[in-house]
Formats: structure tokens, C-alpha cells, sequence
């Protein structure tokens, strides 16, 4: 008998291809759904939507189970890429894929499902859940739930994970094993609609720079930039300094962007206190638990891959209020912060004011 009827996201890669194998295995009736989010296929060596949508289709043949494919593009740029954009002409550093996981994994795909009469849904984050509360997955080195955070919990209900006890050389192990087409496939990297080109060249096709002073931390000019929207806080490469007169040879590195000045304050060395902070606080809340207290010490990232760092969180009027027990490096305004009990997500939010 069958355990229900899976919609897995089918992204022709090694992590989701296992995910319908075991899925299989396991005695659900799965199906594949290949999510079209991006439109603008430029024929560029960045772009891989044409091999990956291929390989999805090779994969569903080797399972023997249907595939579908549906774009959500229309709804990602009106819910993310916008998003997106005016964050970064604001002088903050977005991150789209968690807003992605959000309004477009989580949600559009998640709906597409129900309509279509399906139990659960299933991707390949390296995640786990109860169906009612989101944990780590148990592979430190790949683990997601820092992306997952703003997903609504509702949908925790109707999801599966069934990588989020796995680590990702025993899922590249059972590729093997079964001769998946994608067995030795590289992870993908880089922002979902950017892929691996350059950040400053796609952004700069749908922002306009405007060209500006970089000063150190006297106030003294030592350069110019071509435009705040593509400078983040703690970036190192691309910044075109060299040869500042009474200057080290330390590499400098963003520790400030003006807006009101279009100024972009650079500072040398990688261990600078100008780079470091020790609170911050949040806009757009999400919570992945109904009772939390108002205030409590737990462990927070302020990026992903960053170890649990520990912290005293506090939660006022859809605000997270969060005090590090030490200094952090290059908190950014526009990425998120995630809070933790142990291997419980608790939820997050976007990063607002720093201090």
C-alpha cells in the first residue's frame, strides 16, 4: 500500500534524484515537477536550465515515475527578483534564495501540489522535520535549515526531507549504487538567477552605478567605486584599491556604505574593529514556533555555513532584538539571521540595524 502521493522538486541534480529514489523505496507514489523560475535564458555558459531540466527528464525515466514541468517565473520576479533589486538600490545585501525557498518552493510549488491532490511535497535540502517543528540536517557541512527559516510552518505539515539524515557523500554513494545519470553531477552555486557570472555584470544590467568616493577610516579618499549596489559589507576582491600612500600592505576590505553620501568606507586588514559588531536587529520576522518566550539565550548565524555563535535573543513586535556573547564580523543589513535551540530552527529574519 502506498504511503500517500509525493510531489518531489525535481531539479536534475544529485541531491534531488536521490530524493525521489527513496522516496520510492520507501513505498510512496512519487512524481516529479521540474520548476521553471527564471525565464530569461541568455544562451550564456551561466545559464544551466536546459541541462538541468534534461537531466530531470532522464532521471524520472531511470525511476519510472512522471515528470511535469511549470514555470513560476512571472510570480519569482514579481515576489523575489523585485524584492531583490530594491533592497540593493537601498544599500543592503539581499538574500533571493531564502525569499525563494519562501514565496516559491514553499509556497507556489507547495500550492501547485494541493491543487493537484498530492500528500506532500519533497526537495532535496539537507534539512529534517517532525511535520511540525524544522531541524538541521545531520550533515554539518550541507546543512539548510539556515535557508529554510522563512518557510511557513504550516507547510512543515505536508513536506518531506529525506536527505535530512543523511551526509552528502552516502547520498552521492546511493547515486552510485543505482547508476542516477547525476551521480557525479556538481552541486550547483552562486544565487539561483545569476549562477557562477559575475555579480557586478548582471546587476549591472538592471542597475545603473553611480560612481563614488572610497575613504578609509580617517575620512581621507583613497579611490572610487562604481556604485554602492555592488559592494556588500566584509568584501574583499573587486575593490580596485592599491598603493594608498602610509598605507600597510594589509588587503582592505568594505566596513561601510553611505547612501546619503554615496561614500564607501574601506578599511585594512582582515581582523579591523571597524568589521565587527557585537548586536543587531531585524525587519520581517518568521517563526517556526508558536511559544517562544519574549527573551531567552540561544545561538544564532549570521550567514550560512557560519558556526552556532551564542547569543541572548529577544523578541518584540515582530522584531528580533539578538546580543552576541562575542564580537561578529561583517554583519550585513539585508542578509538573515537565524536563531537555534540545539538543532531546532526556531525561524528568523532580516537583518536591520547593526551595532
Amino acid at each position: 500500500m502506498s504511503k500517500g502521493k509525493v510531489l518531489v522538486g525535481l531539479s536534475g541534480g544529485v541531491d534531488s534524484s536521490v530524493t525521489a529514489l527513496l522516496l520510492k523505496e520507501q513505498g510512496y507514489e512519487v512524481h516529479g515537477l521540474f520548476m521553471k523560475n527564471w525565464d530569461d535564458d541568455d544562451g550564456s555558459p551561466y545559464c544551466s536550465a536546459k541541462e538541468d531540466f534534461m537531466d530531470a527528464v532522464f532521471i524520472s525515466e531511470q525511476l519510472n515515475i512522471p515528470l511535469d514541468q511549470v514555470s513560476f517565473s512571472k510570480q519569482y520576479k514579481e515576489n523575489v527578483f523585485s524584492y531583490f533589486l530594491s533592497e540593493l538600490e537601498s544599500g543592503r545585501t539581499p538574500n533571493p534564495d531564502i525569499l525563494c525557498n519562501k514565496e516559491i518552493k514553499f509556497k507556489e510549488f507547495f500550492e501547485y501540489s494541493l491543487s493537484n491532490n498530492y500528500d506532500f511535497i519533497a526537495t532535496g535540502h539537507y534539512a529534517h522535520t517532525d511535520n511540525n517543528s524544522l531541524y538541521k540536517g545531520v550533515d554539518d557541512s550541507k546543512d539548510q535549515s539556515y535557508f529554510l527559516h522563512a518557510i511557513d510552518r504550516k507547510v512543515l505539515k505536508q513536506t518531506l526531507f529525506p536527505l535530512g539524515m543523511l551526509k552528502k557523500d552516502k547520498v552521492r554513494e546511493i547515486a552510485r549504487k543505482n547508476n542516477l545519470i547525476t551521480s557525479e553531477k556538481k552541486d550547483s552555486t552562486g544565487i539561483c538567477f545569476i549562477g557562477e557570472r559575475p555579480f557586478p555584470e548582471f546587476v549591472g544590467s538592471y542597475l545603473k552605478g553611480n560612481i563614488g568616493n572610497i575613504v578609509n577610516e580617517d575620512n581621507e579618499i583613497i579611490g572610487k567605486h562604481s556604485g554602492l549596489v555592488f559592494y556588500t559589507l566584509g568584501q574583499r576582491q573587486g575593490l580596485g584599491i592599491g598603493g594608498v600612500k602610509g598605507a600597510s600592505d594589509l588587503p582592505w576590505y568594505v566596513a561601510k556604505k553611505d547612501l546619503q553620501k554615496n561614500e564607501l568606507t574601506c578599511v585594512q586588514g582582515n581582523d579591523h574593529p571597524l568589521l565587527f559588531s557585537n548586536e543587531l536587529s531585524t525587519k520581517n520576522l518568521f517563526l517556526l514556533e508558536n511559544s517562544l518566550p519574549d527573551s531567552f539565550k540561544g545561538t544564532a548565524k549570521v550567514r550560512y555555513r557560519q558556526s552556532d555563535q551564542q547569543c541572548n535573543i529577544v523578541i518584540k513586535e515582530n522584531t528580533l532584538s539578538i546580543k552576541f556573547s562575542s564580537p561578529q564580523r561583517s554583519i550585513t543589513p539585508g542578509q538573515s539571521v537565524v536563531i537555534y535551540q540545539d538543532d531546532k530552527c526556531l525561524g528568523g529574519g532580516e537583518i536591520d540595524i547593526i551595532n
